[in-house]
């Protein structure tokens, strides 16, 4: 039998695509990740696996050859998400190095390695395309996808075996709550309203005003769908994966707000009303993210369509409402 391995499977977009191949049939599934943080396996207590290894007996396994000729793919999720991290060694260890020798490994083998990548890469530029020029990020995290991507770049020229990255934008849906702080926007206001009855987001900065610094924001299950299509299609590349529209954290406010009251019986507010009524409150933009902060992000889907993607991508409206029922019906 051959297996598919999902890394970082325990995780946010690792346990949504877990759950997808699923429900495809597919239950042959090494799940790779790191339970230091233990509550993250509650992300797989509905999902089917063959196995699990930690991320670092994964890579003794490999390295050694036991599991030469019984891989079928690799999904490589893991990695350290905290843009906040200042450990530099140890975020290219874990991001950078683990990836490159998961990449030698499938070329050697000749297995579809399919990999994430970071919008974190374009740095505080304007111009979100998959090319050298618009890329420079801002912190380690970014760095350690930058580099990685590079790797990439320069193996793809002689790859015998599909080699794909995603540069994910902003990323909101179910199986995040183990992340903290660095859960979605849509997460933490969806709390912050059912705790505090209100919502909470960044004055204006950067010439932007009251929570109208705008990000791509991406469902998690269209993550999963452009990641399936192109493990099935097998093509190779370094693609951006958003919806192609930004929309501004108020957007996401007050979809949030407006599904949380739906739920209540009450009628949909506008973010006006919501900032008269004090359910929406802007607050002191943090000096530790000055310099740092991407106040606009939107992917250029160019190449991701021209590479035969086609599905459509749900917007913050759609998307957050979809996403706060299913918290909503959580345990």
């Amino acid at each position: 039998m051959s297996y598919y391995v999902v890394t970082g499977a325990a995780g946010f977009i690792g346990s949504n695509l877990v759950h997808a191949l699923n429900q495809r049939g597919i239950d042959n599934i090494i799940a790779v990740d790191n339970l230091k943080k233990a509550d993250k396996f509650k992300n797989l207590t509905d999902c089917e696996i063959a196995d699990y290894l930690d991320k670092a007996e994964f890579l003794e396994l490999i390295e050694e050859g036991d599991l030469d000729g019984v891989i079928e793919a690799v999904l490589h999720q893991g990695a350290c998400s905290d843009t906040m991290e200042t450990d530099g060694a140890y975020m290219m260890s874990n991001n950078y190095r683990y990836s490159w020798s998961l990449l030698d490994y499938c070329l050697d083998q000749g297995v579809p390695y399919l990999y994430a990548s970071s919008a974190s890469v374009y740095g505080g530029g304007g111009i979100f395309k998959e090319e050298r020029r618009y890329e420079a990020p801002l912190n380690v995290y970014g760095y350690s996808k930058f580099l990685f991507d590079q790797i990439v770049r320069r193996r793809l020229v002689d790859a015998a075996s599909p080699v794909t990255g995603f540069r994910y934008f902003n990323v909101y849906g179910p199986r995040e709550q183990h992340k903290g702080r660095m859960a979605s926007v849509a997460f933490h206001h969806f709390n912050q309203y059912r705790a505090e009855g209100k919502v909470k987001l960044f004055e204006g900065c950067d010439g932007y005003g009251n929570g109208e610094q705008s990000r791509d924001f991406v469902f998690v299950e269209d993550v999963v769908k452009v990641n399936l299509h192109f493990l099935d299609k097998g093509t190779s590349g370094i693609y951006n994966l958003g919806t192609g529209h930004a929309q501004p954290f108020n957007d996401v406010a007050v979809a949030a707000v407006n599904a949380c009251r739906a739920a209540e019986g009450k009628p949909p507010l506008t973010l006006a009303e919501m900032v008269a009524q004090g359910l929406v409150e802007y607050v002191d933009f943090p000096e530790a993210l000055k310099g740092k902060y991407q106040s606009f992000t939107q992917a250029d889907l160019s190449n991701l369509r021209a590479a035969g993607y086609e599905g459509r991508f749900a917007g913050v409206g759609e998307g957050v409402a979809q996403y706060v029922q299913h918290l909503l019906q959580a345990p």
